[in-house]
Order: structure tokens, then C-alpha cells, then sequence
């Protein structure tokens, strides 16, 4: 008998076990797949609550526009001088420039100005043999 009483003492300690490993996966789940889902999309709302006009975006079907005017659920995007498309908001993928932000020129040379910069020669060269 007492064979049997160690077989169950063995037996509920392996429930216990079961349990907890269950729970550590639900656990790593949770802190690898749901967590930073639910930061993305809290992100991409608060993103998409700030929305104003003059803002340069980027639609999730990769459409560029400024922002023109907010609605509840709506954007009105100028695509083209004079050309307004409405979008929803979750349509917008990204802000690329808030309106108000000054964006840095990038340094590019006056034309015909000296460069300390050599031009690299050409990588395709000909030698014909003279007869």
C-alpha cells in the first residue's frame, strides 16, 4: 500500500505542474504577442486622433497628401493642387511631416561649383588592337 500512496502524492504534484506551465505560456504570450500589439495600435490612434491640416501623411495603400481638413471619422487629403480625396482615419498609415515643422534643406552644391569630390572613371574600358 504505501507503493500507491506514493504514486498519488507523484500524481498531484504533476497537475500542479501542468498548470503552471500552462499558465508561463499564456504569460509569455501575452508579454511577446498581445502587449506590443496593443501598444502599436494605442500608438497609431493617438497618431491618427492628432491629425491636422497642413500635415503631410502617407495612407496605408501608400497614397502621399496633405492633411486639409479633420471630421469625426474622416481626413480630407490633397493629393494634387486642387484635387481633395476623403479618407478614413485608420487609412492613415504614417505622419511624415507635421505642419508647423521646419525640415532641413539637404547641403547640395551650386551648379558648376568646384567639389573636392573626384569623379570616378569609367569601369568599362576599351582596348581594340590596331592593325
Amino acid at each position: 500500500m504505501p507503493e500507491a500512496s506514493y504514486a498519488q502524492a507523484a500524481g498531484g504534484g504533476g497537475d500542479f505542474s501542468f498548470f503552471l506551465i500552462i499558465a508561463l505560456f499564456f504569460a509569455v504570450f501575452y508579454f511577446f504577442m498581445i502587449r506590443p500589439q496593443q501598444k502599436r495600435r494605442r500608438e497609431a490612434q493617438d497618431m491618427q486622433n492628432t491629425l491636422g491640416p497642413g500635415d503631410q501623411i502617407v495612407t496605408i495603400g501608400g497614397l502621399h497628401g496633405t492633411v486639409t481638413g479633420v471630421a469625426d471619422g474622416e481626413v480630407l487629403l490633397e493629393i494634387s493642387p486642387g484635387v481633395e480625396v476623403r479618407f478614413a482615419r485608420p487609412a492613415i498609415a504614417k505622419v511624415v511631416q507635421k505642419s508647423g515643422e521646419v525640415v532641413p534643406e539637404p547641403d547640395v552644391p551650386a551648379p558648376g561649383a568646384a567639389t573636392d569630390v573626384e569623379e570616378p572613371g569609367s569601369p568599362v574600358t576599351e582596348t581594340r588592337k590596331q592593325d
